[in-house]
């Protein structure tokens, strides 16, 4: 076993998961926020746009536009690196699913922000980013990361065009030393410990983001005031019973 966890090519192999999982996150991320902004615009013509992106790329799977990147346009003349097609598939897919991620949180925020911002004569562009993007922001945090998770687990299917992730590594190295069984277990923790290192990014930014928004108390100031209404039930207590 403990050859198979010190090898180089799992943890070349786990690199080249990161670098892909960033990459696509990146990408998955811009698509969202056009294509989300889109979707929520005053204008039919632009959530015209936005509900057919998302309507068309989420419907399709990653692993048929990854194949379609790789092998189909090729035979028309237009090629892309391994990487780029991984990229291109998985951002395409998954930026999709958050767009709609995007709107949703959007049109939760309170309708009393949005005819604040009317009443204060604030142009559309000036209403969506100081006020109503703002505010949804933290609501997009805890999807964003389980979907974030998602696109890391979905790049296991990037060994089937050959690039040398996590997967790609572990079947050569299944293949070399025959244990198919310790190689995989070892897999699944490495999966396991980056889904839970991404989830902790998660959770830290949704802390920061409600702080700044003042959505959650700081914690000295939440010691401060739980200390402060302790001291007062006590004495409320001690003033009863005197």
């Amino acid at each position: 076993m403990s050859e198979i966890i010190n090898s180089p090519l799992l943890w070349k192999g786990a690199v080249v998961t990161l670098q892909l999982t960033l990459y696509s996150a990146v990408l998955a991320l811009i698509l969202a926020f056009f294509f989300g902004l889109l979707g929520s615009s005053r204008h039919g013509w632009a959530r015209a746009i936005g509900r057919f992106y998302v309507e068309f790329f989420r419907g399709l799977p990653a692993l048929v536009l990854m194949f379609w990147f790789f092998y189909s346009l090729p035979l028309v003349g237009i090629r892309f690196e391994t990487m780029v097609a991984g990229v291109l598939a998985l951002g395409l897919n998954y930026g999709a699913y958050g767009a709609e991620v995007v709107r949703g949180s959007i049109n939760a925020v309170p309708t009393a922000q949005y005819e604040a911002t009317v009443a204060l004569n604030m142009l559309p562009r000036q209403r969506m980013w100081r006020v109503l993007l703002p505010q949804a922001v933290p609501l997009m945090l805890p999807p964003f990361g389980n979907l974030l998770i998602e696109l890391l687990k979905a790049t296991a299917i990037v060994s089937l065009i050959t690039i040398s992730d996590l997967m790609f590594r572990a079947q050569q190295l299944r293949a070399s030393t025959g244990k198919g069984t310790e190689v995989f277990l070892v897999v699944l923790v490495m999966y396991f410990v980056m889904a839970q290192i991404l989830q902790l990014l998660i959770r830290y930014l949704e802390r920061r983001s409600e702080r700044i928004l003042g959505r959650r108390p700081r914690r000295r100031a939440a010691t401060a005031i739980a200390g402060t209404t302790g001291t007062g039930s006590l004495s409320g207590v001690g003033g009863e019973g005197s």
